[in-house]
């Protein structure tokens, strides 16, 4: 439950706190003072340290990181995908208005905080290579200690550039422990920096006794996952991720798979289970506030103060076009072409939840929509159905779905979500950095790029298998019928080609990692984002909400990136340069 994992050295956090408060130069990370080379130059001090890294995984600290910076990139990489809008109303966080409509400018806050968090991060990291050289060279720990130190730090060190790196299309400075912030540039070509920093995770062991560090599968993966979004190299990425379902095993050592059905992933019962590769680790009710607690995603719940979970604040409500995408054709397979959106999944937009006119979509749907998505009639977790308007804080403008799949359960709250504050959205379930379906889909995609074995098919089909087992909502009205008409099969090996392969697993993609902070990310990748978007954006602006949403939004050909936060080149001096 722990965020820091049983892995939370008191002492050494407070002295963390006051080596490494955020400075105006983002790229200053001379550690000052003595209190490293007197106090935390030891094996003790050093994993404090190393723990101060792997706390910035959620992307939030007290330092003024929060939602704006959450490593769930539900902000950057769902909403920018459109699986999700901002949701609530057209005043809450209106910073992100402009995220979502590609309209954002170099000022806005979102993106520097996110900048600020990533290189906070980094700094961390550095912070730990460079004492653990001091240590080493005054012999306080041993040169095995050293090495399992700096492997973690360095593999760290580039998961955190590889976030900077697909945010802002890599024109990103490599800050490492040498790096001279005065003449460090974002124009060099940083690519290689990054496998390197994430290969040295690959020399880890896969028992780091600990389920909160980075092994030797998790670094596989984020290194597979950074060749094929940098360089295109899927051979490479192949081999590393078939590994890892031959041979990966959680941080802890345990045994990684598909969990038995699609539900049980999300529970805050199964943060670490099965399915879950790396979750990042939050806890509640430790007397941090919430900070420690899921703080990047507690605006995420539905509404209703009192009366629904987090009872605030209304954001991150899944897209018509989104849920649409979850039709099936009748045979239990996806609609590839994309014409789902010509029958599109019922809504009770504009209705009140006494109005008994609202008629229930009679399928045929994908069941892991109603794992993904709180609609009316349906039954959102152990709450009771989901009733509505009256969960929604403001229909006419982001529509009539809530989010589900970072939701707590009625039997979970107070147990593991935070007391007495203005909001229980403060939760112990982690976030998913890597599952395990994951980890099949991108061997499924690595063997459609290189025409290798089935192209993706056995991958696919354990995913969809799954899938299938995974309806088990009952309506409240009756106790026995699913609640609501779910079909979905396996696809045929006839006709199985390079074209539809590469269609159906981005669909698939789509279905099963939708709303986990993928999808803009996903589509950067297979460089169709403008035209995936524009296609998307068409149809939401259709909707009743869709003016007020994203009124005259366009996608164009430079919003596959960020543009760099003003400020981050201001603090620079001229040496970091606009990516538009």
């Amino acid at each position: 439950m722990m965020k820091r994992n049983n892995i939370l050295i008191a002492f050494v956090i407070t002295a963390f706190g006051v080596l490494y408060a955020c400075k105006d130069n983002f790229l200053d990370i001379t550690p000052q003072g003595s209190l490293d080379e007197n106090v935390l130059a030891n094996a003790e001090g050093i994993d404090g340290l190393l723990i101060g890294a792997y706390a910035m995984l959620d992307g939030t600290s007290n330092q003024g990181f929060g939602w704006q910076a959450a490593s769930s990139n539900w902000v950057f990489a769902s909403i920018r995908g459109m699986v999700g809008n901002k949701g609530t109303d057209s005043g809450d966080q209106p910073d992100i208005n402009p995220i979502q409509t590609f309209s954002e400018s170099a000022t806005n806050p979102y993106i520097n905080i996110k900048w600020r968090s990533e290189y906070e991060a980094i700094s961390r990291c550095n912070n730990v290579i460079l004492v653990t050289q001091k240590a080493l060279a005054a012999g306080t720990i041993s040169q095995a200690e050293a090495d399992k130190f700096i492997e973690q730090a360095r593999v760290l060190r580039g998961w955190f550039h590889y976030e900077a790196w697909r945010m802002w299309a890599g024109m990103i400075p490599y800050v490492d422990e040498t790096t001279d912030p005065q003449t460090v540039t974002n124009t060099a070509d940083v690519r290689q920096n990054i496998i390197d920093d994430l290969t040295e995770g690959t020399k880890l062991d896969n028992d780091m006794g600990q389920i909160g560090r980075f092994n030797k599968t998790v670094s596989e993966v984020l290194l597979a996952k950074a060749m094929m979004q940098m360089n295109g190299d899927y051979a490479g990425a192949l081999t590393l991720l078939r590994d890892v379902v031959a041979n990966g095993t959680k941080p802890d050592g345990g045994a990684i798979g598909l969990s038995p059905t699609y539900g049980d992933i999300f529970s805050i019962a199964e943060r670490n289970g099965i399915e879950s590769i790396y979750t990042v680790q939050y806890s509640v009710n430790d007397g941090s506030g919430g900070w420690n607690g899921g703080w990047g995603e507690v605006l995420n719940f539905p509404y209703k103060s009192g009366a629904s979970p987090g009872g605030c604040c209304g954001f991150f409500q899944p897209t018509q076009e989104f849920v649409n995408s979850f039709r099936t054709d009748g045979t239990g397979l996806p609609l590839l072409d994309n014409s789902y959106n010509n029958n599109p999944v019922l809504n009770d937009e504009g209705l009140t939840p006494s109005d008994n006119s609202y008629v229930e979509d009679p399928g045929p749907l994908d069941p892991r929509l109603d794992w993904t998505v709180g609609r009316r009639g349906i039954p959102y977790l152990d709450w009771g159905d989901h009733t509505g308007s009256d969960w929604i804080r403001d229909q006419s403008y982001a529509g009539p779905f809530s989010p589900k799949k970072q939701v707590y359960r009625l039997s979970e709250q107070g147990a593991t979500t935070e007391v007495g504050s203005w909001t229980s959205g403060w939760t112990a379930n982690g976030y998913r950095l890597i599952r395990y379906a994951d980890v099949l889909l991108l061997i499924a995609e690595c063997e459609i790029e290189t025409g290798a074995d089935d192209m993706g098919l056995g991958e696919i089909n354990q995913v969809r298998s799954r899938a299938a087992n995974s309806a088990g909502f009952v309506k409240e009205a009756d106790g026995v019928t699913d609640a609501a008409n779910y079909q979905i099969s396996t696809y045929p090996s006839a006709g199985w080609d390079q074209a539809k392969a590469r269609l159906a697993v981005r669909m698939e993609r789509k279905l099963e990692l939708g709303m986990e902070g993928h999808r803009w990310f996903d589509l950067n990748r297979w460089g169709i984002t403008q035209t995936e978007l524009s296609r998307v954006l068409a149809y939401e602006k259709t909707q009743p909400w869709g003016n007020s949403m994203y009124g005259n939004a366009t996608v164009g050909p430079e919003d596959v990136s960020y543009p760099i936060p003003q400020r981050q080149i201001d603090l620079s001096n001229g040496n970091l340069v606009q990516d538009r």
